[in-house]
């Protein structure tokens, strides 16, 4: 009887590279250059968001290990966790649901199931929900006053100002404002290459502070950090590409459309930058404990994400649709997992 191995498999967060604890340290210093940058714009707000939860993080994964006798505090996994989850929540929330968030991402999620490479859902997007659904309230009015969230609004109200890609929108409500160096120097530079420009302040705009997750404050450190990401290969870029070619194909074709605009009209920056896209492309998606492990079932929940981000967002209109993606993906994973050892990873021998 042919015998396959399933090295791999059984132990997901193995990295030809580097070892998995090299792994979550590289990745918590990616996300924590997102919060600086996010930072220095708020007064230091995403700061104490993002120390309330490391220090949940931290406090519930040691306690833990005291109760168990697995001290794994060090392996870095708990802070990548909780810096990943704050990147996915707006930097005017309190500092005590984001801890609470943590601590029931850490404990519940990720060690009572097991530990590292054992929980079925990622802990980061575990803690996103247990936020957004225990204090609804709260996160609707940290998130009130953000351009996703004012365009949602809009498309669900059907305004008569609602026509045109979303620059225009954000345009003529006030939220573009200020100088354009950011723009005129890349409309100058990479774009002039393609006959093409984008418009005056457009980048400047994704750059100036304003309320928002932090994870979309932080947008220029996270670009940064996945360019480092795929040099050091730590992730999957093929995922991380797929997922974003198609979102934003969608988001050309008919992003506009549920607003009331025109197809192919749809604003691929704008896309690209808020929501979450960016953390979800390079951090969520390519988690290798929540996902499947077949090259081919990575590729399938790509596109499948992407779809649902696109459904989420634009048809049910949900400013961060991308999060809500990931965790029904995540249900799933069991079964593709459950698939890939019995049909890939075994030949399809019982």
């Amino acid at each position: 009887m042919p015998y396959k191995s399933t090295a791999l498999f059984e132990r997901p967060h193995i990295n030809l590279v580097c070892s998995y604890t090299t792994r979550m340290w590289i990745i918590s210093l990616y996300a924590a250059a997102a919060v600086t940058q996010s930072a220095l714009g708020d007064g230091g707000k995403s700061f104490y968001v993002a120390l309330a939860a490391l220090s949940a993080a931290l406090l519930g994964e040691f306690l833990f290990g005291i109760k168990t006798g697995r001290h794994t505090v060090l392996d870095g996994s708990a802070a990548a966790s909780a810096l990943v989850l704050t990147l996915l929540l707006p930097d005017g929330i309190p500092p005590v649901f984001a801890a609470a968030g943590s601590a029931f991402a850490i404990v519940i999620v990720k060690m009572l199931f097991g530990g590292l490479g054992a929980n079925w859902l990622n802990p980061a997007v575990s803690g996103w929900l247990f936020i957004r659904f225990s204090w609804p309230a709260a996160f609707s009015d940290a998130t009130a006053n953000t351009p996703v969230s004012f365009l949602i609004d809009k498309a669900v109200n059907r305004g008569g100002d609602l026509l045109g890609p979303a620059w225009e929108i954000l345009n003529q409500n006030g939220f573009i404002a200020g100088g354009n160096k950011l723009t005129r120097f890349f409309n100058d530079t990479v774009f002039s290459f393609f006959n093409t420009e984008i418009p005056d302040g457009y980048l400047d705009f994704f750059a100036a502070p304003g309320p928002g997750i932090i994870g979309d404050r932080g947008t220029y450190a996270l670009l940064f950090g996945s360019i480092v990401i795929i040099a050091l290969k730590l992730g999957r870029f093929s995922v991380s590409a797929l997922y974003l070619a198609f979102y934003l194909l969608l988001i050309k074709i008919a992003g506009a459309f549920p607003a009331g605009g025109q197809l192919w009209k749809g604003d691929i920056l704008f896309g690209l930058f808020s929501g979450g896209t960016l953390v979800t492309a390079f951090l969520l998606l390519t988690d290798p404990a929540t996902g499947p492990k077949s090259g081919f079932g990575k590729m399938m929940f790509a596109v499948l994400a992407a779809f649902l981000s696109f459904f989420f967002r634009y048809m049910k209109s949900e400013p961060y649709g991308a999060f809500f993606a990931v965790a029904l993906l995540n249900t799933l994973s069991p079964l593709v997992r459950a698939a890939e050892s019995r049909y890939i990873y075994t030949g399809g021998v019982r």
